[in-house]
């Protein structure tokens, strides 16, 4: 199952819905949209209309990309998914390249598309941001004492387990954070997490959710669960 949130991507939803189970007929796709006013959603009930493998869940508003995934993965988890996935409904992350992160899970229990581990690449995407997006998620491995290069990656799978574990209504990342939020989580659990490389493509069609917004609440919570990290170093009493 492959969770699929959407708000405003009515130019984009045929296509990458196209492709996707193009290169992937075996899967299911659950399309998570937040009441898009330019049609998403009603565009995604006519797909799922005359395909079994595609299912809507509409969301009354816009509440933030980890709550629409949160709400995906309850829906998923309800239905007894053994595998459940995270992609971009822009056209970023490449459908075709499903099947690297779907071999990966046969050992694994998360796996992340990686855009910063060897082989990975993106395209058209301006200086700036390469160079926030490299120096961030070097700042949050530091912080969290991560070994994963692409803490901030969108391209996932996770086995059904994992997110059983890690107590999602404790979840309190709304933005891109969100990510950062899970891989913490999954980290401290003691789960596996293997990166492949993929190929970020940035949208062609609509319009971007990035914002500075979501630049301030990922850097205020990972400071704070850095803090929160050393300050259990700290307290941990020490090996006799």
């Amino acid at each position: 199952m492959v969770v699929l949130p959407t708000y405003n991507e009515a130019a984009s939803l045929r296509g990458v819905l196209g492709r996707l189970l193009g290169a992937n007929p075996d899967i299911d796709v659950l399309v998570v949209d937040d009441g898009s006013p330019d049609g998403t959603g009603q565009i995604a009930d006519e797909i799922a209309s005359t395909d079994r493998r595609v299912h809507v869940l509409h969301r009354s508003a816009k509440t933030g990309l980890g709550d629409a995934y949160i709400d995906g993965f309850r829906w998923a988890l309800a239905r007894e998914y053994d595998v459940i996935g995270e992609m971009d409904a822009d056209g970023s992350h490449q459908p075709e390249q499903l099947g690297r992160l779907r071999g990966a899970i046969e050992y694994a229990d998360v796996v992340i598309g990686s855009r910063w581990v060897s082989g990975g690449t993106i395209k058209n995407w301006p200086r700036g941001r390469e160079v926030l997006s490299r120096v961030g998620n070097i700042y949050i491995r530091r912080a969290l004492g991560l070994r994963v290069r692409d803490v901030t990656a969108g391209y996932r799978l996770y086995r059904a387990g994992v997110l059983d574990t890690i107590e999602l209504d404790g979840v309190v990342s709304h933005g891109y954070c969100f990510q950062t939020d899970l891989t913490r989580r999954a980290a401290d659990a003691g789960f596996s997490i293997v990166e492949v490389p993929i190929d970020f493509v940035e949208r062609e069609l609509g319009e971007s959710k990035m914002s500075g917004s979501i630049v301030t609440e990922t850097l205020k919570n990972v400071t704070v669960w850095g803090l929160q990290r050393g300050a259990r170093a700290v307290r941990r009493p020490r090996q006799r």
